[in-house]
């Protein structure tokens, strides 16, 4: 049963040093145990107001060591599956953390869901629409949390953005640039599960193409996406040049390391994207906003890292002049991973809505999902949302 608080929480202001009460620790577990999962258990054990008490992961051993190696003792870890941990109820859950690899977001995240179990997933949030729906019909029928790992959304900088365009100083918004990438960024140093289709489903596209959707996505209140002509290409992913120290990996890479799309969204928004693994130049380009009134342009970053690259720009003509205002850049206090678990263990303890609800990221995912259907049908294709 969620806590009573007299006053909703303001996410974008929280940090570490936020106090919490700590009268009733959460009671977390952790399914899958890889390489994003060492940044929520960081951040867990910076909370007060959390005890970490089972984890799971589909290679045997790799949980345990996974605790151990992290310093946390007293973890339960002796389960094959994701359905052994939530059956027991001796643990008692509140939440756990889904941290699997893309293709396995959904099933774990259901069943964790029926259980009454509140779960932070682990971005993106599936690898394709229909599974996001099953996933949310889940979610509607528990009433539990349910929040999406975008931790941008709480940076300042980014949270400027959505202040700009809801001040209406740019107008009424027509045209949409963004994106971004990775020179050279296939991430291979994590093994091979982000380069397979049978793990990955989805390459670049999803792994940062999520997160500059987002950006501008919910700058402008998240419109629904009507149609998508999408590109994906693989050309630097499958040339067994690109790994002098693995060659074999070209072999095995099944995903994108480009992609690009036009994408129709209702209100009259054009949105122009493309994101990169790996590309031969040093970026697509800067985000821009075109609006009736003004225009906006947020720079680029060399390795798409969930802020802004410079001083955003805000271009005006005033009284016949046409002027520029450069928004300086806002340093941010405290790890946004840790604003982002946070903010999380609020919503479950307080009884708040999701940091960053489903009903949003459903439209992000069905762009996504959208890319990869029409890259593969070569034309254009209309998106359509089931009903949850």
């Amino acid at each position: 049963m969620a806590e009573k608080m007299d006053a909703k929480l303001d996410y974008s202001k929280q940090s570490t040093e936020t106090p919490v009460d700590t009268n009733r620790k959460l009671r977390i577990g952790f399914i899958g145990c890889g390489w994003i999962a060492g940044s929520h258990i960081d951040s867990y054990k910076r909370m007060s107001d959390v005890e970490i008490v089972a984890g799971c992961d589909l290679i045997p051993g790799k949980a345990k060591a996974f605790f151990e190696r992290n310093g946390v003792a007293g973890v339960k870890t002796d389960y094959a599956s994701h359905k052994e941990m939530l059956d027991d109820d001796s643990l008692k859950l509140d939440a756990v953390s889904v941290c699997t690899y893309n293709r396995q977001h959904a099933i774990p995240t259901i069943y964790a869901l029926n259980k009454g179990v509140n779960v932070l997933l682990e971005k993106p949030f599936t690898v394709t629409l229909d599974e996001a729906v099953e996933v949310m019909r889940a979610e509607k029928e528990s009433g539990k949390v349910l929040s999406i790992g975008f931790q941008p959304r709480l940076d300042a900088n980014m949270q400027m953005i959505k202040k700009i365009v809801d001040s209406g100083e740019l107008g009424k918004i027509y045209y949409i640039q963004t994106g971004g990438g990775r020179r050279r960024g296939i991430p291979t140093p994590f093994g091979t599960t982000f380069i397979r289709d049978d793990t990955a489903g989805l390459g670049a596209l999803a792994d940062i193409g999520c997160y500059s959707l987002d950006m501008v996505l919910n700058a402008v209140g998240y419109p629904k996406p009507l149609t998508v002509t999408g590109y994906k290409s693989d050309f630097f992913g499958k040339d067994p040049a690109y790994y002098p120290n693995h060659p074999e990996y070209a072999k095995e890479f099944s995903v994108d390391d480009f992609a690009a799309a036009f994408i129709r969204l209702e209100g009259g928004i054009i949105l122009d994207f493309r994101i990169a693994w790996a590309m031969n130049i040093d970026t697509p380009g800067d985000t821009i906003l075109l609006g009736t009134k003004g225009g906006l342009r947020i720079p680029s970053t060399d390795c798409w890292n969930g802020t802004v690259g410079g001083p955003m720009k805000i271009y005006k003509t005033i009284g016949g002049v046409n002027m520029v205002t450069e928004v300086p850049i806002i340093e941010s206090k405290g790890s946004l991973f840790d604003k982002k678990i946070r903010s999380f263990l609020d919503a479950c303890k307080y009884g708040l809505p999701a940091p960053v609800p489903t009903s949003q990221i459903l439209y992000n995912q069905a762009i996504l999902d959208g890319i990869a259907r029409s890259a593969r049908a070569g034309k254009e294709i209309k998106i359509t949302i089931p009903k949850i």
